[in-house]
This record gives C-alpha cells, structure tokens and sequence, in this order.
C-alpha cells in the first residue's frame, strides 16, 4: 500500500487530489509539521436508501398531541 504524507498547507491547496488518491486506495495521512493529525480514507459501506413513510402508522399521533400543555408542565420545559 502506498503511504503519502503531505502538510496541512499542503493539503488544502490540493484536497481534491488527495481525495482521488485515498478513493484509489493510498494511505493518505496529513501532519501539521511531523506530527500526523488525520488520515484520508474513502467510505465503503452504504447506508441504506431511507424510503418516505416507511413508519407510517408505528407511531401514532393522537388529538391530545396537538392540544396546550398544562402549565405545571410548561413550567418544567422553562427551568
């Protein structure tokens, strides 16, 4: 595996490059001075696809959701 190590100034001025490399598989790390802060690595994993109204009906919302809150209530949401 390739290792590159670039500075943070470095990093900035060509963070588009660096993003295509860590995507093709190098190690890219990035130090302020020699010291190593980060590593650059490319997200494998996929989060599902989020489908509109997949909970539908799971939590229902009644009337009383929708009426004042008792003062004594609202009192505690204020402290």
């Amino acid at each position: 595996m390739i290792v590159s190590t670039y500075t943070l100034y470095n990093a900035k001025t060509h963070l588009s490059s660096l993003v295509e490399q860590a995507f093709a598989g190098e190690e890219v790390i990035i130090a302020k001075g020699k010291l190593p802060l980060v590593k650059l690595v490319p997200i494998t994993e996929s989060r599902p696809q989020r489908r509109f109204g997949a909970m539908k009906g799971q939590a229902p919302v009644t009337e009383a959701f929708f009426e004042a809150l008792p003062d004594e209530e609202l009192d505690a949401w204020a402290q």
